[in-house]
């Protein structure tokens, strides 16, 4: 199970929170933050707050948007060269997720940069949006400075030590 902390427009559109307080994400990556981004079609933008890594997921269906995000998430870790594992591991776990509000303003932070990276790099990334974040991935991240610098390289790391 995956708490998926979406912001309050996107709340709107997705349905109420459903998590319970102190209740946290049982997937080895853990809580996603999500918001939207105002294209045509519409896009959520998903970051993980353990190692900031992006992805992009249609939004329409709203409703259905949660369940659709165990897929994408996978199709994002695969591009990064995640084993299939740790990728299959993932996902099964994803397939139940509860909706909260967002709860770590960094993360938000930088998903708002990831926004306005997006709206600027998606006319050369259309309509591929795993390639979209893979650039995005690549961004380097201040909370991530002291660590492993962006995303993708957070990610490698992560998934080399719990390979480990």
């Amino acid at each position: 199970m995956f708490v998926l902390r979406a912001t309050a427009k996107l709340r709107q559109r997705i349905g109420p929170s459903t998590s319970h307080d102190g209740e946290g994400s049982t997937t080895l990556l853990g809580d996603w933050y999500a918001t939207m981004l105002p294209w045509r079609p519409q896009v959520a933008l998903l970051v993980n707050e353990r190692t900031l890594l992006p992805a992009l997921i249609p939004l329409a269906p709203a409703a259905t948007m949660p369940a659709r995000v165990a897929e994408q998430v996978g199709e994002v870790l695969a591009a990064h060269g995640v084993p299939d594992p740790v990728i299959r591991a993932e996902v099964d776990q994803m397939r139940q997720w509860r909706i909260a509000p967002t709860a770590n303003r960094s993360v938000v932070g930088v998903m708002n940069e990831f926004a306005s990276l997006a709206d600027t790099w998606r006319a050369a990334a259309r309509p591929n949006l795993v390639d979209l974040a893979l650039r995005l991935g690549a961004t380097p991240c201040s909370p991530l400075y002291k660590r492993h610098v962006s995303p993708d390289r957070e990610l490698a790391a992560f998934v080399q030590q719990i390979s480990s």
